[in-house]
């Protein structure tokens, strides 16, 4: 069991460019929002855009974090650390154990970007995309995936996390958060028993509106339960006239590379308390 989840952690990174590209090709053809219609040069500037962040961020989590990973899970096999090598579980127990504690610190990591005005700072360069498609997944300031990355450090000791645990989460929830992403409708009915289970594109959407009260909804990254449990599931009646991204945030300027990279440098501005939904203060 252990080795064939190996070989799929192995693999992860050629089923996230897979899952990118037949949702890339899913967008062209049925996009849910039309801001892209016979429009491939403005498609192609906010994709390499987006693309560059991912780029940055995967160079620096490369360089500077994979090894501190490696040498905590193997501190953890040595030493026996942590709250999964305190019960007598088999390979494939000790692994949905690391998922599901990964799964849920990455919904609370979430929610106190959205309420942590430090955090918000740099967590708003992921929700002023006013055209939120697949390429948005990974829309995200290399200062958040810095901190993440740090938090993640003793998050592997304190779960008892091996390496390969990590390589299979990451392997789970990307092309998941891919999906939720993308600018793509499914039909009512099966949207609706996907997400007894997994985060889908009519939560997440909800979650990149301008109104406060959705933008403050759905959290989780995979499975929809921890949005249920905590009390942040939300749904809209009428997807269709959900206002996506962030007021402020709308310009050339803003939205070029050089403006994401100096969001968090900005005015502070923090999610308004008004309950008037045409209010859409970010």
């Amino acid at each position: 069991m252990k080795d064939v989840l190996l070989k799929i952690t192995e693999s992860s990174n050629w089923v996230v460019i897979f899952t990118l590209l037949i949702l890339l090709v899913w967008e062209g053809y049925a996009p849910y929002f039309s801001f892209f219609r016979q429009k491939m040069k403005k498609r192609a500037l906010h994709a390499a855009r987006n693309f560059t962040l991912t780029v940055m961020n995967a160079i620096m989590t490369s360089l500077m974090f994979i090894w501190i990973w490696n040498w905590a899970a193997d501190f953890t096999t040595v030493h026996q650390f942590g709250l999964m090598n305190q019960f007598a579980l088999p390979a494939w127990g000790k692994a949905l154990g690391v998922v599901l504690l990964f799964d849920i610190w990455t919904y609370w990591w979430h929610r106190f970007s959205h309420v942590v005005p430090f955090l918000w700072r740099f967590h708003r360069v992921h929700h002023s995309d006013p055209q939120m498609d697949v390429t948005t997944s990974n829309r995200f300031h290399i200062g958040e995936i810095f901190i993440s990355n740090v938090i993640r450090i003793p998050l592997i000791m304190l779960f008892g996390a091996e390496f390969w645990h990590i390589a299979l989460f990451s392997a789970l929830m990307f092309p998941v958060v891919q999906f939720q992403h993308a600018n793509i409708g499914l039909t009512p009915t099966l949207d609706r028993l996907l997400r007894i289970i997994l985060v889908t594109p009519h939560m997440h959407k909800v979650h990149h509106s301008r109104y406060y009260k959705e933008t403050n909804s759905n959290y989780t990254s995979m499975f929809s339960i921890w949005d249920r449990l905590f009390g942040s599931f939300r749904l809209s009646k009428d997807l269709s006239k959900i206002q996506l991204g962030l007021n402020h945030f709308d310009s050339d300027k803003k939205q070029s590379l050089g403006g994401m990279l100096a969001t968090p440098l900005g005015k502070n501005h923090t999610l308004p308390k008004s309950e008037n939904k045409t209010e859409l203060e970010p």
